[in-house]
Formats: C-alpha cells, structure tokens, sequence
C-alpha cells in the first residue's frame, strides 16, 4: 500500500502555514476531521449520559464509539478501554491502584529507557508501599536494553514490569514479548507506555504480551487525553478508591467524574482517520487501520532513510543517538560544539519545527550521559521527501 502524502497533507490546516513540521513526538498536527468531531460534539445538544434525551443519548454514543474505537486500536474489548486526562495521570492512577496490594519485599521492575511517566509514578508507588525498585539496564553503544540484566533482576518477588514500547527520544523499539514473557513467568504484571510506539505501528496488546497498555491520542492526530487498555478480567480484579454513588463497573470505575464527551468524540474520529488513510481499503475497521499503518510505516521508513543518509554524510558534526536496529522513525542527535537550542532557532527561522531537550526522558539522558538539550527529529506520516531535505540543508547551514 503507497501512502498518498498529498492527499494526506490536505487535511491538516497547520500545515498551510509553511511550516515543516519534525515534532510528531511531542503531539502531531490536527487534521479537520477530528477538529471538526469536537466542535460537533460541543455545540449539541449534549448534555450527561442517558438514554432518554437526545442530548443524553448523543453524550452516550460518544463513550460508546470511543471505547469501540480504540477497542479496534488495541485490540482489545471496547470494556477494556479506560479514557484519563493523559497517559501519565493514568500511569499514576494505575500505581495507586496497584500498589495497595505491594508489601515490604516486593519487587518492581523498571528500565533506563522509559519516560519518566513510566517511571517516577511506579518509584513513588514502591516508595510509599514498601516495595524494592529494580532496573534493566541501558547499553550505551547500541541504545538497546541489556536483557542479561534484566534476566538477573527478575524474581518470585518482582510483582510489575513497567516498560516502553518504543522510545520517545531514542525511537528503540524493545523486544516487548520476551520482556512480557519472562515477567508473565515469574507472576508478575506488565504495564507498558505504549505512547510513542502507538504513532507508528499498529498496536495488538495480546501479541505484545501487556497486561496494562497507554497510550495518547494527540501523538496519532487526536485531541489531547490518554488511554489505557486491559483485559476486562484484570480489570475486575483492581479496586481503585472512587465516590459512593459512581459507577462500580468496569472500566466506569476507573474514570472519575464527567467524561469529557467532545474530547471522546475528537479521539474517536482519529482511529477513523486512521483507517481512511488507504482510501481504497475496505472491510472491519481494524482492517482498514492495518493496511492504513502498513503504508504509514513504509513511507516513514523511506523519510528516515534519507534522513539517516543525509545526517551520515554531515560526518562529525553530528552525533546521532539513535542506534538501536529496530526503531521508530525518531532520532536524537548531538552537535559538535554547538547548542541544540541555537540549531532549534536556526531551523525554526527556516520554518523547520525540530525541538531541543530532553523530553522527560530523564533515565536515558542519564544511562547515556547524554548532553541535555540534544536535538529531535520525529517524523510523521504528513512529512515529505522534500521537507527532510529543508531539514538537512538548515543543519549544514548550521554547522
């Protein structure tokens, strides 16, 4: 399946701005589509889940697509599909949730690859439990996790293993079934930060082994908010502190107060969009988003290529981070003697959108002795052949 960039980009007002846009990482643009979900949604009628007004039947439907939206995302039960302000308040809420069962003794595993949303909530919750944090190393030469240290932490007392799908500074994509395979043999849980991997690959929790999975809508064109997916079953078993009078059923437990109905119905059109992105594709929804990542995954693999060329060739001006052999199609570099935020504003004086930082990944940073700023580039399924190469030129301008 062939992407058609064009058509794609034609959605996307941002984008008749001029601008090239290499921030996909930290949230992508917002096509129409979705924008126009959420104005529809807002301006009615609407008003508090029911089944007797329009108004209450329309709020309704909007829980009831999203969660069968993202049910098709992830592959999972639509009662499975848990909405939260963001993959890091539901991080937190699941560690508090969790953690009521930890004792003195416990173990949790964590890895030197993770956003610290994947991170800190877990080393507060061990912290306030009791509970004895462990961590999978990070190789330095490859950007890849040390297995052999995570084979040797693992025990009858780890209860979670919290760990990335994919890096959101480095792109590494981690063997996530033989990590979820080997925590599952032990007895222990897997909660992953789906975050940045669910922008470029089609995500099927089961095969990936996850017992928890978030992810964030506004990373694949959606509003901001965050999701988290399970087994209904598992669930069942978690009991998180809520009001009296709200809802005891999952995964209603687990939202708490008033659903953002026009937010729900703005993450909703985002799968759509998703799936549209093979005009000629038909069939279930989750077909459609198949054939739909098969082509984004294609093009964006043909964009890093002729990014990962064009930077090779600025030689030892630049230090590229990402190394890892199985990535996503985001790359951290370094600049000899130079500043990030000085080549941040050099691009951006181009119209070329690539931030400087360190992106909340505090672990990396400091398992790689990286430089904070360093510079990111993350490519998007809008992004062309034409606007790598504006990028390029900005960097041998720059250095």
């Amino acid at each position: 399946m062939t992407l058609d960039t064009g058509a794609l980009r034609a959605h996307f007002p941002a984008l008749e701005s001029g601008l090239a846009f290499f921030d996909g990482p930290g949230g992508t643009q917002t096509p129409r589509p979705v924008a126009e979900a959420i104005a529809s949604t807002m301006t009615g009628p609407l008003s508090n889940r029911g089944l007797v007004s329009a108004s209450e039947l329309n709020a309704e439907a909007a829980v009831t697509d999203f969660r069968a939206a993202y049910a098709d995302l992830l592959r999972l039960p639509a009662d499975g599909i848990v909405h939260g302000r963001s993959a890091t308040q539901l991080t937190y809420d699941f560690a508090r949730h969790l953690a009521k069962d930890w004792r003195p003794g416990d173990e949790i595993v964590l890895s030197r690859l993770d956003h610290d949303c994947n991170v800190r909530p877990w080393v507060q919750a061990a912290r306030s439990s009791g509970a004895t944090v462990r961590w999978i190393d990070l190789d330095r030469a490859t950007g890849e996790l040390q297995l052999d240290s995570y084979a040797r932490i693992l025990s009858s007392r780890t209860r979670l293993v919290a760990v990335t799908a994919a890096s959101n500074v480095l792109g590494t994509i981690p063997p996530l079934r033989e990590i979820a395979d080997r925590a599952h043999d032990v007895g222990a849980l897997v909660h992953v930060d789906g975050v940045h991997y669910a922008a470029h690959r089609l995500v099927d929790v089961p095969a990936l082994g996850a017992d928890l999975f978030v992810c964030s809508p506004y990373k694949f064109f959606g509003p901001h908010c965050g999701v988290l997916g399970a087994a209904p079953e598992l669930l069942e078993r978690i009991r998180p502190d809520k009001l009296l009078p709200s809802p005891d059923t999952v995964p209603e437990r687990f939202e708490f107060g008033t659903l953002p109905y026009e937010i729900l119905a703005g993450a909703t059109a985002a799968v759509d969009f998703l799936a549209s992105l093979v005009p000629a594709a038909s069939g279930p929804r989750r077909t459609r988003l198949a054939r739909s990542f098969d082509a984004l995954h294609a093009h964006e693999e043909t964009l890093r290529t002729a990014l990962d060329t064009g930077l090779a060739a600025l030689g030892d001006s630049v230090t590229v981070h990402s190394r890892a052999a199985d990535r996503t199609p985001t790359t951290l570099l370094s600049l000899a003697g130079h500043d990030a935020r000085d080549a941040q504003r050099h691009l951006a004086a181009r119209d070329v959108v690539a931030p400087a930082g360190s992106f909340y990944a505090y672990e990396p940073f400091t398992a790689l002795k990286l430089e904070d700023p360093a510079l990111r580039i993350g490519l998007a399924p809008y992004n062309t052949a034409g606007e790598v190469e504006r990028l390029l030129d900005g960097l041998r301008s720059f250095v």
